[in-house]
């Protein structure tokens, strides 16, 4: 026994000689704070803090478990499409074949869709009187790989499509005790029913809307609506006043693309609002950029053998929202795509892209301060909570950070609540 304690000494001495900088006694609290004896101890819990200035870890708790990130994922997806999309938008590909334009999705989101910049089909439409649009250019499927499948009618879970209108949502509005739903296309598709409904509800494999006049709440403001070919060509014909038709031709090599708008509004509301929606749009431009197809897994593996090839460990990452319960990170990993991005970006534009304790995105009721301190991604979904991202502390350091948990059955927010402890422990001690 007094072998074994005087090896734990040595060893705790070796590691205070290595990081000089850290009191002995912040370090022993935060190994206290994640301990056995913790609350964190009821769940599996993966920690690490790198000091971004010496490239030192300095604290790490099961770093090297995968847990699944939920929308961390996101800043995946914000790293590949800064590398690879730069600053515009992919918007589409077309040939022109006298009276028609021949056109091919490319995956920009913004069409009708929040407060975008709107593409200027007008311009490229020109003289044309007919639109001849293609999805043959899509690969991967309107709903992502391990989505769940009863999350279909929720804003969140919007299909992916190629040239998507309206964020492939339909907007509800209260009137009574009855929905005012847009486009007006989906007046019609709108039916009543006994069934205890609360909100406006669709049938999963049509455009037919339900709801029950004397249940009927009207919170949900938005709903996804089936986005096929048929409805996509009346909808955008309404918008333009252009007679569209869908034949699903190949892309031929010979043709032209158009880039859209700025990016960065787009990768603003994507990390801020954590919009599942743009997340998985932005992989599909990242992969028409790459490889003139909507390919999902494609774009991530190149990404995953090119610029992020040396991960410390290897990531199962298949979207690029974080709604997949397949996906799972490395803490340690997360902290190394994090540190790809503080170089990358000068910190105050990345600053722009996180959410601040305190002040705006996800976590503007958490993390208040006098002093904004955290600079992060959220990350939550049933069972799981993480926060990844950068801390400011009281002795002036930058740390990246990865707090993932997992297998909890409590509220997030109770998680979340215990991780603010831990990280104003280390504000005030690192």
């Amino acid at each position: 026994m007094i072998q074994r304690g005087i090896f734990f000494f040595l060893l705790l001495s070796l590691h205070f000689r290595l990081f000089a900088q850290i009191k002995k006694e912040n370090y022993l609290a935060l190994e206290k704070a994640l301990g056995p004896e913790s609350f964190f101890n009821g769940h599996l819990t993966g920690f690490m803090l790198y000091d971004l200035d010496s490239q030192h870890v300095e604290f790490e708790k099961n770093s090297q478990i995968r847990i699944l990130p939920a929308s961390t994922t996101k800043l995946f997806t914000l790293f590949a499409s800064l590398v690879i999309l730069q600053d515009s938008t992919q918007t589409l590909r077309y040939v022109s074949a006298g009276d028609t334009l021949k056109i091919w999705g490319a995956g920009d989101p913004t069409w009708k869709y929040k407060e975008f910049a709107q593409p200027d089909f007008q311009r490229i439409i020109g003289n044309h009187t007919i639109i001849q649009f293609s999805d043959a250019n899509q690969v991967s499927p309107a709903f992502g790989y391990g989505w769940q499948w009863d999350d279909y009618y929720y804003d969140y879970s919007a299909e992916r499509s190629s040239l998507p209108i309206y964020g492939n949502l339909i907007q509800v509005k209260k009137i009574g005790n009855w929905p005012d739903v847009s486009p007006a296309f989906f007046k019609n598709q709108v039916f009543t029913t006994s069934k205890p409904f609360k909100e406006l509800e669709r049938d999963f494999h049509s455009n037919r809307f339900y709801f029950n006049p004397s249940t009927f709440l009207g919170r949900e403001q938005f709903i996804p609506f089936l986005n096929t070919p048929d409805v996509f060509v009346q909808l955008a014909e309404a918008e333009t006043g252009k007679k569209w038709i869908y034949k699903p031709e190949p892309l031929p090599v010979d043709h032209k693309h158009w880039r859209g708008s700025l990016l960065a509004p787009i990768l603003k509301e994507m990390m801020l609002e954590s919009d599942n929606f743009l997340a998985e749009q932005l992989l599909f431009m990242v992969s028409d950029r790459l490889f003139q197809t909507l390919d999902t897994e494609r774009a991530i593996e190149y990404m995953l053998k090119t610029y992020l090839y040396d991960l410390p460990d290897q990531p199962k990452w298949v979207d690029g929202s974080g709604l997949s319960r397949h996906n799972l990170f490395t803490p340690r990993s997360m902290v190394t795509l994090f540190e790809k991005l503080y170089r990358l970006l000068p910190e105050a534009e990345l600053n722009e892209y996180l959410a601040i304790g305190g002040k705006t995105g996800t976590l503007k009721n958490s993390f208040q301060a006098a002093q904004p301190y955290i600079f992060a991604k959220t990350g939550s979904m049933s069972n799981n909570y993480s926060l990844v991202g950068l801390i400011k502390t009281k002795s002036g350091k930058n740390y990246a950070f990865a707090f993932m948990n997992t297998n909890f059955p409590y509220p997030a927010s109770t998680v979340r609540k215990e991780v603010e402890k831990v990280m104003v422990m280390v504000r005030d001690g690192f």
